[in-house]
């Protein structure tokens, strides 16, 4: 079982940069896939942005590709979304989210909100 927090989200301009962080309880050396989602105003979907899913294999949503990094740090058991040339339209809610075995674990979110 693991618990995650996200934090890092804010308002910020367009084109302007965030760094989204998620905190798990424990090791997550063995937890694959790991990744970020996020669900848009107004929208019950919640998409894929993007998941770290093996050592080598990173996929991102074509919509940020070439826009978001992510990466993680085994060693502090973080998870982090870098965000560049941010577009009013990634204004959403961003959840971390890891699965184990087959259940699905999420944190509560946080808001970024790209506006001037």
């Amino acid at each position: 079982q693991v618990q995650l927090v996200e934090s890092g989200g804010g308002l910020v301009q367009p084109g302007g940069s965030l760094r989204l962080s998620c905190a798990a309880s424990g090791s997550i050396n063995s937890v694959w896939p790991m990744g970020w989602y996020r669900q848009a105003p107004g929208n019950q979907r919640r998409e894929l942005v993007a998941v770290v899913s093996s050592v080598r294999n990173t996929d991102y949503s074509d919509s940020v590709k070439g826009r978001f990094t992510i990466s993680r740090d085994n060693a502090k058991s973080t998870v982090l979304l870098q965000m560049n040339s941010l577009k009013p339209e990634d204004t959403a809610v961003y959840y971390c989210h890891a699965r184990i075995g087959i259940i699905n674990y999420w944190g509560n979110g946080t808001l970024v909100t790209v506006s001037s």
